[in-house]
């Protein structure tokens, strides 16, 4: 499993304006602080964020009363720039790191978000905090970055996947929401994924997707949705 370093190394913060911007009419200006290095390629702003939040505007219908959790949350742009534009349900998580929590946190305030959104201190493979998880949409963007991870990874998919269990009020949402928004399994799992990787190590997380007893399917532009193998997306 993953282990915290003894020595951490020092970080230095620098601050970065990012706009976000698309066709689909949603404009936000986010100011993201990001650090200079962190061990986990945590401290940045990933280009494939961007894209991966043009799908999400473009199939918001899916978002629509959904509880979501981002794993690998890094800076926090991401679930900032959803909540702020759809005032979506969303919690943050990544590794078990103060520096990575204390930013997020940084991130949400000096946006406007106050109470900070809620975040989840969890390195993948462990026992999560959480025993009864009830977000019934997983996201992430640029996460397959680390290969010996992949089986901690999907060990902690497999539960957020398997161990939730719906709401009470869940089946009345679920009647008012969109054809598009029913049609998304409960819980389910988006993954965008633009960094480049080579094919048989990607074929490894996806192998070990379907050893778990998940199943796969690729929506298209490099974003995949994954759920348990008695349901599809």
């Amino acid at each position: 499993m993953m282990r915290k370093l003894k020595n951490p190394i020092k970080i230095s913060w620098r601050e970065s304006t990012n706009s976000l911007e698309w066709g689909a009419g949603v404009l936000q200006e986010l100011i993201i602080r990001e650090f200079s290095f962190h061990q986990l390629n945590a401290n940045l702003l990933w280009p494939g964020t961007f894209a991966f939040a043009e799908w999400l505007v473009q199939n918001r219908s899916w978002m629509a009363g959904r509880r979501v959790i981002e794993l690998g949350s890094g800076t926090g742009a991401l679930a900032i720039f959803l909540h702020k534009s759809f005032n979506l349900d969303i919690t943050t998580s990544d590794y078990d790191d103060p520096d990575i929590e204390d930013n997020i946190a940084h991130n949400c305030r000096f946006n406007g978000i106050i109470p900070v959104l809620p975040h989840i201190k969890h390195s993948w493979g462990e026992i999560f905090p959480i025993t009864n998880p009830d977000w019934n949409l997983v996201i992430a963007s640029d996460i397959l970055l680390y290969v010996k991870q992949y089986p901690n990874l999907i060990k902690t998919l497999s539960f957020l996947l398997k161990s939730y269990k719906p709401q009470a009020s869940e089946e009345v949402s679920q009647k008012s929401q969109s054809n598009d928004a029913c049609l998304l399994p409960r819980p389910a799992f988006f993954m965008s994924w633009r960094r480049r990787i080579r094919k048989e190590d990607e074929s490894l997380f996806f192998n070990g997707c379907d050893e778990a007893g998940l199943e796969v399917q690729h929506l298209g532009t490099r974003v995949y949705c994954i759920v348990p193998r008695e349901v599809n997306c």
